[in-house]
């Protein structure tokens, strides 16, 4: 019996600025690599990203790190009408405008309570206009759907990984505890380690 494990495809369309594989949007340059993995219907991905995307960004802004976020549809189940995936798709169709960040800050600023229904498509659409995406291709790249098969491959790739809640926090492939003390002494640490 063969034991070899299939790994998702990557999908046919993938956003600007997505990782070299494809399962996450990379922000920065910075030699560290912090894999975050975030669902926009998670309250706890929200309450982390209020208290720690200021450290987050500064090790982008000190050119420390690369932050890579894997936008996943883990919590879909507990939405009426699939708002994690299509939160995930919409927040790649705002990275190919070059907003990622902002709009994922709009997304969890605007975040629905688990269990019922998320928002609209037309209120992704709007979100978009409030960071300066106003461009009819992000509203068509919402309303389509255009990355649904790229936010399924990110949360096989995760799970995968050994993704099993979210916010999942990792510093050069090693789990860390997801808030901004632990994060930014491990950042400092792989920073002081010497590149092999």
């Amino acid at each position: 019996m063969s034991t070899h494990v299939r790994r998702a495809p990557v999908p046919r369309h993938v956003p600007a600025g997505a990782s070299t594989i494809g399962d996450g949007i990379a922000v920065g340059e910075g030699r560290v690599t912090v894999d975050v993995y975030i669902d926009f219907q998670c309250p706890f991905c929200r309450a982390f990203e209020e208290a720690a995307g200021p450290t987050l960004r500064s090790t982008v802004d000190d050119g420390l790190a690369t932050i890579v976020y894997h936008p996943m549809a883990f919590l879909d189940q507990l939405s009426t009408n699939h708002y994690s995936f299509r939160a995930a798709n919409a927040s790649g169709c705002a990275s190919d405008g070059g907003r990622f960040v902002e709009y994922a800050d709009a997304l969890f600023a605007n975040q629905p309570p688990e269990g019922g229904p998320g928002l609209l498509d037309d209120e992704l659409v709007e979100i978009g206009r409030s960071v300066g995406l106003n461009t009819p291709a992000f509203a068509q790249c919402v309303r389509d759907r255009v990355y649904h098969d790229w936010v399924a491959y990110v949360t096989e790739r995760a799970i995968e990984r050994g993704v099993s809640g979210t916010p999942t926090v990792l510093v050069e492939g090693v789990p860390v505890p997801a808030n901004r003390r632990t994060i930014a002494a491990a950042v400092a640490a792989a920073v002081r380690a010497p590149s092999g």
